[in-house]
């Protein structure tokens, strides 16, 4: 798309609680085991060398992932709950990487740390290189532990999603690069990828050792349903990090394709994305609805997943409001409303 001025941006938008506008479809549920697994999974994460120790200490603090596990992920047992948790440190050290690293706009080096992970997730015989990759090390250890009791399709399912997911990062890595903008449709079409939705679909069925047939998740309506959910999880996440992102000068958001495609100041665009979430949600209902039966032992799991999914698209909204990554008060979700304060260009 063409070249949009962005700036100069207004002081201020207006930022309703998005959690009570899915709370219509989607319950919050937390897991009571969160706060137990807090101080191991964090001397885990530790252990990889991402980070020099003040930094990682300081990233562990800013993300809150332990909270986040223990919203998304609320009736998993504390073993899961534990590679859940894991799960997020890897996912999120790893997107940041490409979203706000020294990668950020370097889709070369991207990929080649992604082909390190490959062949983790292909070759349980491969040892990754003691020198660097701890990305990789994390993900050799994490998918150890999925692999222990996941299902063969749900092992599956992950290693397909990592190359959705790491492909996606390449690509927007190559798009930061060249400042290129996508179209509000294109856009919602790769966020889906970049955000790693169907990772997290695998990691709910692990999560619960579910075990549910390949072909379900071939089935157009439970497409449907997946596809709502990502977006109703993602949009939300381009509305509260736009701040974030916009003070780094990243514009690969929605919020941003919105204005550049129709035109519009910030407000605006703000209040269309949450217009087309609440049309999204009422889709998502009208599609639970018209799910077909696929025999009492399948529907039994499939109700198991899709409810665990809708606990996971809540407690993500959720934490976006209680993640300093975000936002510095987490007095902000208690609110119908809020005034936000754009934070300054780090030109």
């Amino acid at each position: 798309m063409s070249e949009f001025a962005f700036r100069p941006l207004p002081s201020t938008f207006c930022l309703p609680n998005l959690t009570m506008v899915t709370s219509r479809a989607f319950t919050l549920k937390v897991n009571p085991h969160a706060n137990s697994i807090h101080e191991k999974m964090h001397k885990w994460f530790l252990s990889f060398n991402v980070y020099d120790t003040a930094k990682a200490l300081a990233y562990i603090d800013r993300g809150r992932f332990d909270i986040y596990a223990g919203l998304s992920f609320p009736d998993a047992d504390v073993e899961h709950l534990e590679t859940c948790l894991a799960f997020f440190y890897w996912a999120f050290s790893t997107d940041d990487l490409s979203d706000e690293g020294q990668l950020q706009d370097k889709p070369e080096d991207v990929k080649a740390g992604l082909d390190v992970s490959r062949h983790v997730l292909s070759d349980p015989f491969f040892e990754v290189p003691s020198q660097g990759y701890p990305h990789a090390k994390m993900l050799n250890d994490l998918y150890k532990r999925i692999r222990a009791t996941a299902s063969p399709g749900t092992c599956k399912r992950f290693t397909r999603a990592f190359e959705q997911f790491g492909n996606s990062q390449i690509e927007q890595s190559h798009r930061r690069s060249v400042s290129k903008m996508l179209s509000v449709n294109d856009f919602i079409l790769t966020r889906r990828a970049t955000i790693g939705a169907a990772l997290v679909e695998a990691m709910v069925e692990y999560s619960l050792d579910l075990d549910i047939p390949d072909y379900i998740f071939e089935d157009p309506t439970v497409v449907a349903m997946s596809e709502a959910t990502t977006d109703i999880m993602t949009w939300p996440n381009d509305i509260c990090s736009f701040n974030k992102e916009q003070a780094d000068g990243d514009f690969q958001n929605l919020v941003c394709c919105v204005m550049v495609e129709r035109q519009v100041e910030l407000q605006e665009a703000i209040d269309t994305v949450i217009d087309m979430l609440n049309s999204r949600i009422s889709e998502y209902i009208g599609l639970k609805a018209q799910l077909p039966s696929f025999g009492p032992k399948v529907d039994s799991e499939l109700v198991k997943y899709h409810t665990a999914l809708e606990h996971y698209v809540q407690g993500t909204i959720v934490w976006y409001y209680l993640s300093p990554r975000y936002f510095t008060s987490q007095e902000l979700v208690r609110h119908e409303s809020v005034l936000i304060e754009l934070k300054k260009f780090s030109a």
